[in-house]
């Protein structure tokens, strides 16, 4: 397997953390890949009754390593990810630091519990890269924080911090950094001890009211980002990143 996620099985909670620590866990194809597969592991082990996700080193991810984009496989990666995350069974709780961009930050929106360290910068870049939601980013962030809180992030791509994180709805609870894991990780302990059996039905209560919405906002943004990517205002904001400049975006034509 992969070392690119690490995984660790105890009391009935398993921990995956993102290891590319050196990349601020941004996402390249072998480790959408293997995030992808440990959890839809995950769900199929009875040994397992909650997953806590959380980043190796300093940050939680800083989403799509834009060097890896163009390469065989990484949209097919991209998108079974994107599926494995929108129909994980099971309490899905995260400890989020550091940097949380783009698929760091939509991954997670789909959290049942979403503990942040102090240090937290989250961020939907989206229209600045010339490129539009995902994740179903464009309905969950709607409905957790209300459509003009949301437009409004999707809009500006601005930077979120931990406070604004708590105070739109969008985390549960912030921790000093050194302490957050272990938050984390004692809230999932304390879920597992109840019964699977009740967890699964109670999740399934809990989500089956926005399925429809989830379904629909990952076929426009599919839809969306197939219109968009490879356009004038994606190759700039990809090029100005190569070049380590800020985008000009005023005179392509859309």
């Amino acid at each position: 397997m992969s070392d690119t996620v690490l995984k660790e099985l105890n009391d009935g909670v398993l921990l995956l953390t993102l290891n590319r620590p050196d990349k601020k866990n941004s996402f390249n194809v072998e480790q959408w890949t293997a995030f992808a597969a440990e959890l839809d592991a995950a769900r199929k082990n009875d040994d397992v009754t909650v997953v806590v996700i959380t980043g190796a080193g300093t940050d939680f991810s800083a989403g799509q390593d834009l060097r890896d984009a163009g390469v065989p496989g990484a949209l097919l990666s991209y998108r079974i990810t994107e599926r494995a995350v929108v129909d994980f069974d099971k309490p899905l709780v995260a400890a989020a630091k550091g940097v949380a961009v783009g698929g760091g930050a939509t991954i997670l929106l789909h959290t049942d519990v979403l503990y942040v360290g102090e240090s937290l910068r989250m961020r939907f870049p989206f229209n600045s890269l010339g490129m539009a939601p995902e994740f179903a980013s464009s309905y969950m962030l709607q409905q957790l924080i209300g459509p003009k809180k949301a437009a409004e992030l999707l809009y500006t791509t601005e930077w979120i911090d931990a406070d604004k994180a708590i105070d739109t709805g969008i985390a549960t609870r912030k921790f000093k950094d050194d302490e957050l894991l272990q938050n984390a990780m004692a809230k999932a302990t304390e879920i597992a001890q109840l019964p699977l059996s009740s967890l699964l039905e109670t999740k399934r209560c809990l989500k089956l009211a926005h399925k429809a919405g989830i379904e629909a906002a990952l076929k426009l943004e599919m839809e969306a980002m197939d219109r968009l990517a490879g356009g004038p205002a994606s190759m700039e904001a990809i090029m100005a990143f190569m070049e380590k400049r800020k985008p000009n975006f005023r005179n392509l034509k859309k």
